[in-house]
């Protein structure tokens, strides 16, 4: 159901199967129902819930092993391999929302600038400087930037299309400097017969996310930023801050993300009042009188 009506992607569709398994194992060392999930009730739910929570697991991923037990037992239902969903009533944890780490302005065109050049092998280079343009001027995930094909390029279009999350395709405008940037990139590797524009050491495969890491490692350092304040969700983070910040509507920001509900994307208009925040905090002169 998760591949044929979902198309959830293949690591969702493992998290799914392994968190069930946990489950299963769980009724099994208790000897509660058989070891059987269709068996299960709300109280061997509860106690596993509880049980993670004691183990110091955070609520956040306690919610998402219970929300998979859900749509499990929502999906047998209707079914009809059981007769009643023992999920219904337990509450799912609480959680605090993180707000997103963020990159300032400044600090990405470091990166660009300054971390994109001076490696050993000028491919390197090509390789930093067209993810890094695409990464922070189109907000992609980790997983679309490696999966884009380099042909999208070689046409003269100003929208490329994204397939994302689910199977949902969107049209995301490339400015001219990260257009430049992977058709240099595309030049240089005019050799390698590979579909995409950021091929791994196997050319029919893409850079697999280990490899990239190493690659944005080694680009934060040449910049003088600190590694763990620079990650591909970061940037997408930085992406939509700066819009924002500038004025772009909510809306549009939604559509340019991919996010299926529009709440999501609402987490950067906090991401915008805590550093106005800030800023009274550290600069106005009565700030202790005047921020709570």
């Amino acid at each position: 159901m998760l591949l044929a009506e979902r198309n959830a992607a293949l690591r969702t569709r493992q998290a799914y199967a392994t968190d069930l398994a946990d489950f299963v194992a769980f009724l099994r060392h208790r000897a509660t129902g058989g070891g059987s999930l269709l068996n299960a009730d709300r109280a061997a739910v509860s106690a596993h819930i509880a049980v993670q929570a004691q183990a110091g697991l955070s609520s956040r991923t306690t919610a998402r092993r219970l929300s998979c037990l859900r749509q499990f037992f929502r999906f047998a239902l209707r079914e009809g391999w059981c007769a009643a969903d023992p999920t219904e009533t337990v509450a799912m944890p609480r959680h605090q929302s993180a707000l997103p780490r963020l990159l300032s302005q400044d600090q990405v065109t470091a990166l660009i600038d300054q971390g994109c050049t001076g490696h050993d092998d000028p491919r390197r280079d090509l390789v930093s400087r067209a993810a890094l343009e695409l990464l922070y001027t189109t907000g992609l995930r980790i997983s679309e930037l490696l999966a884009l094909p380099g042909r999208v390029f070689t046409r003269d279009a100003p929208m490329v299309l994204i397939r994302g999350k689910g199977g949902r395709e969107r049209l995301i405008p490339v400015s001219h400097a990260a257009r430049e940037a992977a058709l240099a990139l595309l030049h240089h590797d005019r050799d390698i017969d590979s579909p995409y524009l950021f091929p791994g050491r196997n050319p029919s495969k893409p850079l697999t996310r280990q490899g990239f890491d190493k690659i944005l490692f080694q680009v934060a350092l040449r910049a003088n930023i600190d590694p763990e304040l620079v990650s591909p969700h970061v940037l997408r983070h930085s992406f939509a801050t700066h819009l924002l910040e500038r004025g772009a509507d909510l809306r549009a920001l939604q559509m340019l993300l991919g996010h299926a509900d529009i709440a999501t994307t609402q987490i950067y208009t906090h991401v915008i009042q805590e550093r106005l925040r800030q800023v009274l905090t550290e600069h106005h002169p009565l700030s202790d009188e005047t921020v709570s």
